[in-house]
């Protein structure tokens, strides 16, 4: 990879200054005899080496989270996204038997892209089982005018023209073994097959899954690549969606996050969760909040909690954090959340946060309760 030729460069270029103003100090000391300053002189030297070594792995690990087009992805923690069959009760976590994640290209890439999805099956050992293995989802991939920007495409329920664009490709799964924990992809698509949004600056895709028959449980995984056979991210494309239903762990250490990012506009935001089971809590972590807890949903029901936007919070993520309760967890527990600001709009998840994933900082010393 290019980035990480470029720390072997850099790492072999400080060993070689090291290396030379070691041997200039020891000159310096042979002529002046001067302990402390010989010692003054290479301990800062040494941290400057090990400044330079650590500032050329940070680039690498930056570059690599930003082309990191998983969803969901490493800093969300997820383990899957659910989608039950039509005929589960929303009991069992997922309310619409409906999940809609959006695909976003850069405009200056022009080469195929595919959507690659993991155990699009139902059945096997990742799945969720409600008696006899019955249910069939289908994936379908969606480009062209209005595949995004039709408000019904972005709204948390499916109803209206949520299927909006043009349909490019459409598979429906059952209970079949071949793709137990394998990988099955759509395309190749031509970036410019999905739709241009301009505040972007780029081409965005559509992908639904429906749960069309069975009342059982699908967990599956995304992967935007520019293999059809391997997961290569694309530098810069990012994934986002609107609703999450999703699984959380099962171990109680996990935290799971997600980034709804927050434009200048926003001046208040309404999150809202369902069938959380009463599993523990939800945090509110940003650049200036260091941990604002929201109320949680019992079992097969909604709850919503509003808290303001304080100015340093503008332009940047926030990280909800999701964590489940040390003493007796749930097992196998599916939940849904969206977030809306005061306008009713829905704000984007995005699995790569924009801005980087948010760090209290201590400095901004907020002391007014939101």
């Amino acid at each position: 990879m290019k980035v990480e030729s470029e720390l072997i460069r850099i790492r072999n270029f400080t060993n070689i200054l090291y290396s030379k103003l070691k041997s200039i100090i020891n000159i310096l000391q042979h002529f002046f005899g001067s302990f402390i300053f010989y010692y003054k002189l290479m301990h800062s030297f040494k941290i400057l080496y090990m400044r330079l070594i650590v500032a050329g792995m940070l680039l690498v690990a930056n570059i690599s989270i930003c082309w990191s087009q998983a969803a969901p992805a490493e800093d969300e923690n997820i383990p899957y996204l659910v989608t039950f069959g039509k005929d589960a009760p929303s009991s069992w976590g997922d309310d619409t038997h409906v999940e809609i994640f959006f695909f976003l290209i850069p405009e200056k890439f022009n080469k195929p892209i595919y959507i690659r999805v993991y155990d699009p099956d139902t059945g096997g050992d990742i799945d969720e089982q409600n008696g006899e293995w019955n249910t069939e989802c289908t994936f379908s991939v969606y480009g062209g005018k209005k595949c995004w920007s039709d408000e019904a495409a972005q709204s948390p329920q499916p109803v209206g023209n949520y299927k909006s664009g043009n349909m490019l490709a459409s598979k429906t799964f059952g209970n079949d073994p071949k793709y137990n924990k394998s990988w099955y992809t759509f395309g190749p698509f031509n970036p410019t097959e999905g739709e241009y949004v301009k505040k972007y600056a780029g081409n965005v895709f559509k992908i639904i899954c429906e749960g069309i028959s069975g009342d059982d449980g699908n967990l599956y995984r995304y992967f935007l690549s520019t293999d059809p056979n391997e997961n290569k991210p694309i530098e810069g494309a990012n994934a986002f969606a609107y609703r999450y239903c999703f699984r959380l762990w099962d171990d109680p250490e996990q935290v799971s996050h997600i980034y709804p990012y927050i434009d200048d506009r926003t001046i208040s935001v309404k999150q809202s969760n369902f069938d959380w089971d009463d599993d523990g809590f939800i945090r509110i972590v940003s650049v200036a909040r260091k941990g604002q807890f929201e109320k949680v949903s019992g079992d097969d029901n909604w709850v919503e909690s509003e808290f303001k936007i304080i100015p340093e919070e503008k332009g940047t993520s926030l990280d909800i954090q999701m964590i489940k309760r040390k003493s007796h967890p749930v097992v196998n527990n599916n939940v849904v959340i969206y977030v809306r600001n005061q306008y009713g709009e829905l704000l984007p998840f995005y699995t790569i946060p924009i801005g980087g994933v948010p760090k209290y900082k201590y400095s901004i010393g907020v002391k007014q309760k939101e």
